[in-house]
């Protein structure tokens, strides 16, 4: 990478990571600390107060991915930013958790995900983006483990209404990244977004990616639906989870680094993004099966698989959809992406809540594995052309 093309991918890797780790805060404790809430004693409530933002993020999505194609990248990011800062404050102020489901709606209408990866893409060339990416994804993953550290512990003293005004620093933190440390965004050439918008839905090999990010990301936020429940019944108490969650992220991340892109570098991109999917869907299994008689140890191990895939995943895919995008529609074609990501995320929290409600934790883990499996047979005949990260 050149100098220029360090300080672009370490800059947005850090608004990435500040606005990623003020999402992650309130994951690990959101379902067992809304209960606290009037009306929270209904978990398909619940579950849309945790999966809204992914709804609001999903409609303007597009919208704001083109918009940064004709406007310009840092106006979107910026405004995006803010309302992400005054969702989290009124997510923070909310006496009750429909007032809560308002808030965390507010903060998906800043949906700067297309805006801040076309950007990266922008700034650098197509034989480092990988490398790009791959920093993005990397500080996705350290965000959340630190998340799955910090939040157990803060709770306690300052509540979910503290994480939320904790999330609102960091996004102003991010506003101040763009300003001052985001280097100044290349001109690109205008297209009409209608034009733009067509052609990228018409592309088959970026709609598979698209369908992937929207099952990865609901399978997530429904496993935290689960999750935590599962490891109090192993014992272990909600304040010390991040003894569980913090080992099996950083072992993911020394096997992702160590073994997995190593094999990338050896054209075997391909086995490695098919297994990530189907590596994931043995977890589910496996979790299921653990219900019967829930060990810790048994919980470790596969959340630390978990987070091996997840992370290969989250590392793969931008730069894969990015470099199947023409560079004027990358805005477009990374909001439709995003835009999948958001509805994934809004799925998995609303319709986890319902599964919870009506089959339990079981039901949650069977359906995700069935949704892994169904994106395994969908990513199966991925062209060689788009299974190589070099080109």
């Amino acid at each position: 990478m050149t100098p220029a093309e360090r300080r672009a991918s370490g800059a947005l890797a850090s608004i990435y990571a500040l606005r990623m780790l003020g999402l992650f805060l309130v994951l690990p404790v959101f379902a067992l600390q809304a209960r606290h809430y009037p009306g929270g004693d209904d978990p398909a409530l619940v579950g849309l107060a945790m999966g809204i933002y992914g709804l609001t993020q999903a409609l303007l999505q597009v919208p704001l991915g083109m918009a940064s194609d004709r406007l310009g990248r840092k106006p979107v990011i910026l405004a995006g930013l803010a309302l992400f800062a005054l969702g989290s404050l009124l997510a923070a102020w909310a006496p009750s958790l429909p007032w809560l489901v308002a808030g965390r709606a507010l903060q998906g209408a800043g949906a700067i995900s297309a805006a801040v990866t076309a950007l990266l893409a922008d700034l650098t060339r197509d034989q480092v983006r990988t490398k790009s990416m791959a920093l993005v994804g990397i500080s996705i993953a350290l965000m959340f483990a630190l998340s799955l550290v910090m939040a157990p512990l803060l709770v306690p003293h300052i509540g979910l209404e503290g994480l939320f005004a904790l999330t609102a620093v960091l996004a102003l933190a991010g506003m101040a990244v763009v300003v001052w440390v985001v280097p100044p965004e290349p001109a690109l050439p205008q297209v009409g977004g209608r034009g733009g918008l067509r052609e990228v839905l018409a592309n088959a090999e970026l709609l598979r990616v698209d369908v992937g990010v929207f099952v990865l990301h609901a399978v997530q936020i429904a496993m935290w639906m689960a999750v935590p429940a599962l490891l109090l019944e192993t014992g272990i108490p909600t304040a010390e989870h991040w003894k569980v969650y913090l080992p099996a992220v950083l072992a993911s991340l020394l096997i992702m680094g160590g073994l997995l892109f190593r094999l990338e570098r050896m054209g075997h991109f391909k086995a490695v993004y098919l297994g990530s999917i189907a590596l994931i869907a043995l977890v589910q299994l496996g979790f299921l099966f653990s219900l019967q008689a829930p060990s810790l140890w048994l919980a470790a191990l596969l959340l630390c698989l978990y987070f091996v895939g997840f992370n290969t995943q989250e590392a793969s895919q931008p730069s894969l959809a990015s470099r199947l995008a023409e560079p004027r529609q990358r805005g477009a074609a990374l909001g439709v992406y995003n835009t999948l990501m958001s509805l994934g995320i809004f799925a998995g929290g609303s319709l986890g809540g319902v599964v919870v409600k009506a089959w339990g934790s079981a039901g949650i883990f069977a359906a995700s594995a069935v949704l892994m499996l169904v994106w395994l047979v969908i990513a199966w005949p991925m062209k060689p052309a788009a299974s190589s990260t070099q080109r």
